[in-house]
């Protein structure tokens, strides 16, 4: 049997067709190689559950460039420099008091992989779980299953335009694409997908402990019981329970994750990425290739980094070649380090990991005032990087500093723009250095302009 990984791109061409205008309007026309919602709603074959499941896999992975290269930006954890396109630069950096608007340049790219792609893998969530809920082929723990894998992805991938927005509010309610439901406050849309990750646990567990019912690819190598997926949803959930400030609900959470204080920092489900059909690591730069666009190091990255960080020397390339330069309206912007976590183009992206999970325990025991923990958890973190034990003052705002310091180099250009979140979290956004490019930092961003376009459409 091929290898998953290959076999992706091809269960992707079986994903559910969308419209690209409105992420949330499904293909009703029945095609052979992009089945519709109409040929899988009843009674699907167990073949045709296992493309939806395959699917979704695929959908999860589509906001990674995006999400990477613009929120990473955001946060100043790196540049993309892009010759071909000064926008990239002016736009995204708010460059000359640039600010973003609904027709904000970057919708169609940034737009696509935080606004409209999470949508599309929540709609193939949701397609997949009527589909395997009405399927004869299927056992009821098997149904269960499928549901808490689906409902793990979907309340992931509803996090991703909730913070891409903020205070703007997302819909929760997309169950009707032609009616969707109203925006509502950032808050409730955390409380929601809090709840959409509560019931895909309770899924989980009453699907029992044994294997997952159908095929998941390599990235969930190591994850693909229903008791190791239930670590997963956790683990996203105490990532969730931190934005939503609830300490000891991070604390819960992760009690049922699969965090390992003396484990593998790397240990985590990933996307995986390959050869054609499937697509390459989006985020992967032959090292030292001669080029005029690429995702670099952020200067301040480098410049702030603790002397002997094995974070620095593992996760950036000097270049021997010369430097990546784009000139810009305050001048050029020069890029010497690029990213040189990848072996190769087809490497996988861990999307959650044992290092985060570290990281957001050692956060909650500093808010709740349990010092001596947060310490304990921070060491680890800082032993691992080869900068020894922590030693500063250890108030509740230290501590903070300290793990959001190191959240910077351990979570550096993961695939969310951690630092860019955390930044707002603590209402530090004015504390990214922006005097290399002589831009601004953005709080949020507004609805696309064709999603206010949709509104306008339906009610008339």
């Amino acid at each position: 049997m091929k290898k998953l990984h290959k076999y992706i791109g091809t269960a992707a061409l079986a994903a559910i067709s969308l419209f690209a205008c409105n992420p949330l309007q499904l293909d009703e026309i029945i095609d052979p190689n992009n089945p519709s919602v109409q040929s899988v709603s009843n009674n699907a074959s167990r073949e045709q559950i296992q493309f939806l499941v395959t699917g979704l896999e695929s959908r999860h992975r589509d906001y990674v460039f995006n999400v990477t290269a613009a929120w990473g930006t955001f946060g100043r954890e790196v540049w993309y420099l892009n010759a071909s396109d000064p926008r990239f630069q002016t736009d995204w950096l708010g460059q000359g008091g640039r600010v973003p608007d609904r027709a904000y340049f970057g919708f169609g790219v940034t737009g696509g992989g935080s606004w409209a792609s999470p949508f599309q893998a929540i709609k193939q969530a949701d397609v997949l779980i009527a589909s395997a809920q009405n399927a004869a082929t299927l056992s009821d723990a098997e149904k269960r299953a499928v549901a808490g894998f689906a409902k793990t992805i979907k309340g992931y991938q509803f996090m991703i335009p909730a913070n891409f927005v903020y205070q703007n509010g997302i819909r929760i309610d997309i169950s009707n694409p032609l009616n969707p439901g109203p925006f509502v406050t950032y808050e409730q849309a955390l409380d929601h997908i809090k709840s959409v990750l509560d019931e895909g646990d309770q899924d989980l567990a009453a699907a029992g402990a044994g294997n997952f019912p159908l095929r998941l690819t390599p990235g969930f190598a190591g994850f693909n019981t229903n008791a190791a997926l239930r670590q997963v949803n956790r683990a996203i959930t105490a990532r969730l329970n931190a934005y939503r400030k609830d300490w000891t609900g991070v604390l819960s959470a992760l009690e049922g994750s699969f965090m390992n204080l003396n484990g593998d920092l790397n240990a985590g489900p990933a996307h995986p990425y390959g050869a054609p059909p499937d697509q390459f690591n989006p985020i992967f730069y032959v090292p030292n290739a001669l080029v005029t666009t690429m995702i670099v190091v952020h200067p301040s990255v480098l410049r702030d980094a603790t002397p002997g960080d094995l974070r620095v020397t593992n996760k950036f390339l000097q270049r021997t070649a010369p430097p990546v330069t784009v000139t810009t309206d305050v001048g050029p912007l020069v890029g010497t380090h690029q990213d040189r976590r990848w072996a190769t183009n087809t490497a996988a992206i861990p999307f959650i990991r044992n290092e985060e999970l570290i990281l957001l325990k050692a956060e909650a025991h500093a808010n709740l005032g349990q010092t001596a923990q947060a310490v304990e958890a921070i060491n680890i973190i800082r032993n691992a990087a080869g900068i020894g034990d922590y030693s500063g003052a250890t108030t509740q705002d230290a501590l903070i500093n300290e793990i959001l310091y190191q959240r910077r180099y351990s979570l550096w250009l993961e695939p969310w723009g951690h630092r860019w979140i955390d930044a707002r979290r603590y209402n530090k956004l004015n504390e990214i250095d922006t005097s290399f490019d002589g831009g601004t930092v953005f709080t949020q961003f507004p609805h696309p302009q064709a999603e206010v376009n949709w509104d306008n459409y339906v009610g008339n």
